[in-house]
C-alpha cells in the first residue's frame, strides 16, 4: 500500500488544487484520481460522525483562516491541524498537507482545495452559496481552484496583506456589545426627540396651537374615508387633546429611557417607534425633516436587531448588512444629489462660501468657518464629495478598512453638529457609524458586565430561517426602490415599484434622502412685527432663530425648535406656499399661550397687539472687524413686506 502511494505522489496526483474524492467503503477514489489510471485502494478512515478539516498548523495563513470560519461553522465542523492530525490520515502526505487543506466527510471521502473551503463554509449559515455554485456554474469551480492556488503559492503575501485589512483579531466579528452600545444610544435618542417635542407639542398641534391635530384629522377622514387608518396610522385617531398630545411624548420618552438601561428592549422599542410615527403623522409641516423618517426607519429596522424575550442571541448579518445600507443610502445620497442638482455652487466648489451663514441655525463655531480662506473653502467641499461619493463604500469593506470609514465618517458628522444645528441628525448618524464597529473595539472601552448580557451563540432554526426570510426580503425591496429612481429617469415607475412604494409609504419603512442639493447663496430672514396703532411695530423674538443681530449663535441640538426651523423655510418662498405662517400670526393676535411660549421674547405680554405683519430682511455674516468693533455676529439689510397687515375680523 505504501509503495502505490508513493507512485501517488511520483504521478503527481496530490499537486495543489486537485480535488481527491473517496467514498468510504469503496476501493477507488473519483476524479482526477482515477483519470490517471492511480492504483489508489487504501482507504480513507473516519473515526468522526463530523466532517473534518484538516490545515498546516504551521501555515499563519492557514490560521488566520480557520480562526475566522471556525465561529461561522460553530459546532458543524472539526478543525485540526495537520501536525496534530496528520497521523490518523497516511493516505495524504506531509507535503500535501502543507499546499492545501482536506475536507474529510464522515463517511470517508475528502477533497481538498478551494472545494474544501465552499464545502467547508456551506455548515455556516447562508454558507451554501459558493459550493452549490461550485457544483452547478459552469466554470466556477476552474477558476475558484485556479484562485486557490494562486493564495497557496503566495500565503505569506496574502497573509500580511489579510491581518493588515482585518486587523490582529481575525476571528469572525460579533456584535453583542455593539449592539447594546447602539441601542443604548437610540434609546437616548428617542429621550431627547420625545422631550424637544413635549415642551413645543401644544403650541404647534394642540387646540390652541399654530395647526390643531382635530382639525388636521377631521380632513383626513374627509379625504380617505375607511382608508384613514392606514393611510394615516396615528394613536390620535382615539383621542385629539392637550393631554394625550403630551402623554404620547412622555410615553415615548419613557420607553427610550428603559431602552438605555436595558429593560423590555424590544417592546420598548416599539412603543418608541409607534409613538413617535403617531406624532409625525399629525404635526403636519412641524415634523417632517428627513431625520425624523430616518428615526422612523432606524426604529422600524431595529426590531429586528433587538434580543426579544431577554435572548441574547447573535445579531442577524442581514439585519446588520441593511443598517450599513441604510446608512450608505444617508451618506451617497447626499453626495449623489448634489451632483444630480447641477448646483453652480457645488459644480464650482464655492458651496462653503455660503453654507455656514445660510443654514437654518448656525452656531458661533459656524460664525468662524465661514470667516476661513476660500481656498480652504473650496478643499472643504472637494473632501464632502470624496466622503460622500467614496469613502462612504468602505462601510462594506473588510474589518479594518471599514473601521476608517467609520472614522471619517464619525469626523465629518462632528463637523458638521460644530458648525450647525440638526436636531438629533448628528447622534443618529453617529449611532449607524458605530454599528460598523464590532466587538473587538467595544471590548477594549467596556466591561462585558456593563452589557448585562448572557451571550449565547446558539439560534434556533426557526428563527435564523425567519430572519433570512425576512432580512433577504428587506434587502431586495431596499435595493429595487433605491436603484429604480436613479435608473428611470423619465418618472414612468414599473407597476411593481409604484405599488410596493405606495403601499409601505405611510409606515416610512423606506425613505429618500440627500440634503443640501442645492445651496443657498442668501438669507432673508422673517421677522413677524407687531402693532396696536399700524404705526409703532414691534418684533417678536425667537429663541434660537437670527433677529437682533447682537445675538450670538448658539448651540441648541440636540433639541430642534421646530417653529425657528420652519421660518427659515418659509423665507425661501412666500407666505402663499406656508398657510400655517399666517395661522401663527392668528395666535399670536388672539394671544394663544401655548404659542407664544414657543418665542424668547412677546412684546405684548398683557394683550395681544390689534395688528401683525411679517417683514424680510436679508441677513449676513459680520466679518472679524466689525464683530470686534460693536459686537455684532450679523448685518441686516429690510428687503420688503412678507405678509399684508393682518388683524381679527370686528
Amino acid at each position: 500500500m505504501r509503495g502505490s502511494w508513493a507512485v501517488l505522489w511520483r504521478k503527481g496526483a496530490w499537486d495543489k488544487g486537485y480535488n481527491i474524492k473517496r467514498p468510504f467503503g469503496k476501493g477507488k477514489f473519483y476524479e482526477p484520481a482515477r483519470k490517471q489510471g492511480l492504483p489508489l485502494e487504501a482507504p480513507m478512515e473516519s473515526t468522526n460522525d463530523k466532517p473534518v478539516l484538516i490545515y498546516d498548523g504551521d501555515c499563519g495563513f492557514c490560521r488566520l483562516s480557520v480562526a475566522h470560519w471556525s465561529p461561522l461553522t460553530e459546532d458543524a465542523v472539526v478543525y485540526r491541524s495537520s501536525q496534530e492530525a496528520g497521523d490518523n490520515y497516511p493516505q495524504i502526505s506531509p507535503e500535501h498537507f502543507a499546499s492545501s487543506v482536506y475536507f474529510v466527510d464522515p463517511d470517508g471521502s475528502f477533497c481538498s482545495g478551494a472545494q474544501a473551503v465552499f464545502k467547508t463554509l456551506a455548515y455556516a449559515p447562508n454558507g451554501k452559496w459558493f459550493l452549490r455554485a461550485y457544483e452547478k456554474v459552469p466554470g466556477f469551480a476552474s477558476v475558484s481552484e485556479w484562485g486557490y492556488r494562486q493564495v497557496a503559492e503566495k500565503r505569506n503575501f496574502f497573509s500580511t496583506l489579510t491581518r493588515w485589512v482585518w486587523g490582529s483579531c481575525i476571528e469572525a466579528p460579533t456584535w453583542f456589545l455593539a449592539r447594546r452600545v447602539f441601542l443604548f444610544l437610540l434609546g437616548l435618542i428617542y429621550l431627547l426627540a420625545f422631550l424637544s417635542l413635549w415642551t413645543q407639542i401644544e403650541g404647534l398641534v394642540g387646540q390652541k396651537g399654530i395647526l390643531p391635530v382635530e382639525a388636521y384629522l377631521k380632513n383626513a377622514a374627509t379625504d380617505w374615508g375607511t382608508e384613514r387608518f392606514w393611510q394615516t396610522p396615528t394613536l390620535f385617531w382615539l383621542h385629539a387633546g392637550d393631554g394625550f398630545l403630551q402623554a404620547v411624548c412622555l410615553l415615548g420618552a419613557g420607553a427610550g429611557l428603559l431602552v438605555m438601561v436595558n429593560r423590555a428592549v424590544g417592546w420598548s422599542l416599539l412603543i418608541a417607534w409607534g409613538c413617535y410615527l403617531s406624532l409625525f403623522h399629525v404635526a403636519q409641516p412641524f415634523l417632517g425633516f428627513q431625520w425624523d423618517t430616518l428615526l422612523l426607519e432606524t426604529g422600524l429596522l431595529v426590531l429586528f436587531l433587538v434580543p426579544w424575550a431577554g435572548e441574547a442571541s447573535p445579531p442577524s448579518r442581514l439585519i446588520l448588512f441593511l443598517f450599513r445600507f441604510l446608512l450608505f443610502r444617508v451618506v451617497f445620497s447626499s453626495g449623489l444629489v448634489k451632483i444630480i442638482s447641477q448646483d453652480s455652487t457645488w459644480n464650482d466648489f464655492t458651496a462653503l462660501y455660503y453654507h455656514y451663514e445660510t443654514q437654518p441655525l448656525p452656531t458661533w463655531i459656524g460664525w468662524y468657518a465661514h470667516q476661513l480662506p476660500h481656498g480652504f473653502q473650496e478643499f472643504s467641499v472637494a473632501c464632502i464629495f470624496a466622503i460622500q461619493l467614496g469613502v462612504v463604500f468602505l462601510i462594506f469593506a473588510p474589518r479594518r478598512v471599514r473601521y476608517l470609514g467609520c472614522a471619517i465618517l464619525v469626523f465629518h458628522q462632528v463637523l458638521i453638529f460644530l458648525t450647525g444645528n440638526y436636531c438629533f441628525f448628528n447622534i443618529l448618524t453617529l449611532a449607524l457609524c458605530l454599528l460598523l464597529l464590532d466587538d473587538s473595539v467595544y471590548s477594549k472601552w467596556l466591561p462585558v458586565k456593563v452589557t448585562g448580557l448572557n451571550i449565547t451563540k446558539s439560534v434556533p432554526v426557526w428563527k435564523k430561517r425567519i430572519f433570512t426570510g425576512v432580512g433577504a426580503g428587506a434587502v431586495a425591496i431596499s435595493l429595487m426602490l433605491y436603484t429604480v429612481p436613479l435608473l428611470v429617469t423619465s418618472g414612468n415607475y414599473p407597476t411593481i415599484y409604484t405599488s410596493i412604494a405606495n403601499a409601505i409609504r405611510p409606515m416610512h419603512l423606506f425613505n429618500s434622502y440627500g440634503l443640501f442639493a442645492v445651496m443657498t447663496t442668501s438669507r432673508p430672514e422673517i421677522i413677524i412685527l407687531g402693532s396696536d396703532d399700524r404705526e409703532n411695530w414691534f418684533p417678536y423674538e425667537f429663541k434660537w432663530k437670527p433677529g437682533d443681530v447682537t445675538k450670538k449663535p448658539e448651540f441648541v441640538a440636540p433639541h430642534q425648535p421646530r417653529l425657528d426651523w420652519q421660518m427659515w423655510f418659509a423665507a425661501l418662498s412666500n407666505y402663499e406656499r406656508n398657510p400655517w405662517l399666517i395661522q401663527f400670526m392668528i395666535r399670536l393676535l388672539q394671544g394663544s399661550p401655548s404659542v407664544t411660549t414657543l418665542l424668547e421674547k412677546n412684546p405684548f405680554p398683557n394683550n395681544p397687539p390689534k395688528y401683525t405683519q411679517a417683514v424680510v430682511y436679508d441677513y449676513r455674516f459680520t466679518d472679524s472687524e466689525t464683530r470686534n468693533r460693536d459686537g455684532s455676529w450679523w448685518t441686516r439689510k429690510l428687503l420688503r413686506p412678507y405678509t399684508p397687515i393682518l388683524q381679527l375680523p370686528e
